[in-house]
């Protein structure tokens, strides 16, 4: 939890729908590698919010039955507030980010990003309200694969109704699943306006995915004063090697008075 100094730790972590590097669905796993992360702030990226499946699953045998997926993390995790962002349709239920905060929401909002003939794609914004009444704007990413795709998205999340709206009034944080390892626009053009910085890895090395062999970096964090990095790293455990095809990556900050 935040503490007097204003310090607070954020999470990124694409759960690729519960489904693990052996092909079992287990909300359970990504639940407790949540646990693990002992996180204020949980951005997760493509979430299930099926409730209704178990009742169809059966008539659909392709289908996992164990796609509650927002619904079992909330429950095992009460002490968070969450939000989702529903992204598209899934079954008889949606499909998207979710937010879960230690800290009380005062509102949120799911941004779409989708271009044409595309899957489509959200960014789930949410204000939180930290010490001392002060306020963050988390932005939890889930950008596309395609390189023009991604510019499209780029220039629609740093533009005038989402990233550079006139009515902030506390810091920006944006992070998540950008699916850019490579210079592109995306990365260039947040630059300009956020600090950033390469993960850091058990294993000496700065790439995020796939967890048991990394070779590339999707996963991103994307700040600004207030906010002052202290510590980041990929989380790298038994559980979460396994949970996921992706690791989560953990950041702690804390919010400067001088820079405010």
């Amino acid at each position: 939890m935040i503490d007097s100094s204003g310090t607070f730790r954020i999470a990124t972590y694409n759960i690729h729908k519960c489904r693990g590097i052996d092909r079992k669905v287990s909300p359970a796993r990504i639940i407790a590698v949540i646990r693990e992360l002992r996180a204020d702030v949980v951005c997760l990226q493509e979430v299930v919010n099926a409730p209704e499946i178990s009742s169809t699953a059966e008539c659909i045998p392709q289908v996992p039955r164990l796609l509650d997926q927002a619904g079992e993390i909330a429950r095992a995790l009460p002490e968070y507030a969450w939000a989702f962002g529903d992204n598209r349709p899934f079954y008889t239920g949606t499909y998207g980010n979710m937010t879960l905060s230690r800290f009380p929401l005062r509102g949120w909002c799911n941004h779409d990003l989708s271009r044409r003939r595309r899957e489509r794609r959200g960014v789930l914004e949410t204000e939180i309200e930290m010490a001392n009444g002060r306020t963050a704007h988390i932005f939890n990413v889930h950008l596309g694969t395609g390189h023009m795709e991604r510019r499209y998205q780029a220039r629609k999340l740093i533009g005038p109704q989402i990233l550079t709206r006139s009515e902030f009034k506390g810091p920006r944080l944006v992070i998540g699943d950008f699916n850019e390892w490579t210079r592109g626009l995306t990365t260039r053009l947040l630059r300009e306006s956020f600090n950033s910085f390469r993960p850091r890895h058990v294993a000496r090395f700065p790439r995020t995915y796939p967890g048991l062999l990394p070779i590339l970096t999707l996963d991103h964090c994307y700040y600004e004063l207030p906010l002052v990095l202290e510590e980041n790293k990929l989380w790298y455990t038994r559980t979460a090697l396994v949970a996921s095809d992706h690791l989560p990556l953990v950041a702690t900050f804390c919010l400067s008075e001088r820079a405010a």
